[in-house]
């Protein structure tokens, strides 16, 4: 679930459309799991494809995440308006004003809980239409897409737990 608050934005939300937001583990080379996440719009805004990836740019930018300028490290400027909030089965991921709720998979979970962080691709191109977001093979193009990844923001964003 996406949602917006009501608070005066810079961004047109009749062009965001819907976002999706996808996790999964990998393992890297040196067998770290790693907690990944991607979030992008699906292209179905008033204005379709180009308006979204306009609309979601001026969002990144306005939470001080510049497209296409290397990776942020968000552990080490905690002023950012992102934030990864896990709880058990489901997670939170706020960009500034927008708020999206998903369920990862427990794997996901495991590794968010054993390095308190994951990385999060927030990409401004739309997934690819007429594909299902969360289909393995169309996640694996999209991801290693050189003009997907190019045109996104690449965050290690550390995981916030509820305190009780």
């Amino acid at each position: 679930m996406t949602s917006i608050s009501a608070e005066t934005q810079p961004v047109h939300t009749d062009d965001l459309g819907s976002l999706a937001v996808l996790s999964w583990r990998g393992t890297t080379p040196e067998g770290v799991d790693v907690p990944y996440l991607l979030a992008c719009p699906l292209g179905d805004g008033a204005k379709g494809p180009e308006a979204a990836a306009e609309a979601i740019e001026q969002l990144l930018q306005s939470a001080g995440l510049p497209v296409g300028e290397g990776l942020v490290d968000a552990t080490q400027r905690p002023s950012l308006p992102v934030s990864l909030l896990v709880v058990p089965g489901s997670a939170v991921l706020t960009v500034k004003h927008l708020k999206s709720q998903f369920v990862p998979p427990e794997t996901w979970l495991e590794a968010v809980a054993k390095l308190g962080y994951a990385y999060l691709i927030f990409a401004t191109r739309s997934w690819p239409e007429g594909t299902e977001p969360g289909d393995v093979e169309t996640l694996a193009a999209f991801t290693s897409d050189e003009d997907v990844l190019t045109s996104a923001v690449h965050v290690v964003l550390p995981a916030r737990r509820l305190r009780g």
